[in-house]
């Protein structure tokens, strides 16, 4: 079942996802050689919980942490641990936030110390997908706009989606209806409308898409063990246009990026 929100549960969903989006901006300045997952994980509990959270996947469907964290070769739903972050690593990070009764989710791909080239070349275009999506949740599109877009703009730049993995409608819960898979065709799917919250998060491999699913029951990595990112936005439809819930810009003061991507989807709206 869809449920769409009126402008006072998106504002708590805001809420809850920049504090998510606040907790990656206060790890980005920890995320560098030499140190462990797990570490950041302690880190970013301690955060969620002073600033009146609770983190929202410790204990979601068993996951044993706060934080999903995904290093090189890894997709998704890694599980922290003492293993030290090398230079010229990436890691992808996700946190999810409960708050007020309503959930937020946000999700960022790091350069650990300096990476190469073809690295960075690989997650702009990842990140750029994200937004390429976020650009077409307007009032009359339809779910396979937004993943019709996210897939032609990865496979244009040579790489590839990961299909078993999907967005999907947040709010109460942390996955409702409808699913937004990162792939597929324009024009199918369910309309969209004013109140929908969705989280948008390509998921792209270097390589292939294939993945493996590992014993613990919880991580993915690719199959070829080229490097995978993960990017993901809280998104409302709001007056027919996306309204940003979460937001990257925490993670860029720390890192000195100068950017103004987000600045197309903001709604004076939808304030706190």
């Amino acid at each position: 079942m869809i449920h769409l929100k009126s402008t006072e549960e998106i504002i708590l969903i805001k809420k809850s996802a920049f504090l998510a989006s606040k907790t990656l901006g206060f790890l980005a300045k920890e995320i560098k050689p030499g140190v462990s997952t797990i570490y950041l994980d302690k880190l970013a509990e301690d955060f969620i919980r002073d600033h009146g959270g609770k983190p929202a996947f410790l204990g979601l469907y068993d996951f044993p942490n706060t934080l999903c964290v995904s290093p090189n070769y890894q997709v998704v739903h890694g599980i922290p641990n003492k293993s030290f972050l090398r230079e010229g690593d990436i890691l992808s990070v996700d946190c999810g936030v409960y708050m007020n009764g309503f959930y937020g989710e946000h999700a960022y791909t790091f350069e650990v110390g300096t990476v190469s080239e073809k690295t960075k070349q690989f997650l702009n275009c990842s990140k750029q997908s994200l937004y390429i999506g976020i650009s077409k949740c307007k009032n009359g599109n339809k779910i396979g706009d937004i993943s019709s877009s996210i897939q032609s703009y990865v496979e244009k730049h040579g790489y590839s989606v990961v299909k078993d993995f999907v967005g999907h409608g947040i709010g109460k819960k942390m996955h409702e209806d409808p699913q937004v898979p990162n792939f597929g065709k324009k024009g199918e799917g369910m309309l969209l409308k004013n109140g929908l919250v969705l989280s948008i998060e390509p998921m792209v491999n270097l390589g292939n898409s294939e993945i493996v699913h590992h014993k613990d029951g919880w991580t993915i990595t690719t199959l070829d063990k080229k490097i995978s990112s993960h990017y993901e936005h809280n998104v409302a439809i709001v007056d027919g246009s996306p309204c940003l819930l979460s937001t990257f810009s925490f993670i860029y003061k720390e890192l000195n990026i100068q950017s103004s991507e987000e600045e197309l989807f903001q709604n004076k709206k939808i304030n706190f």
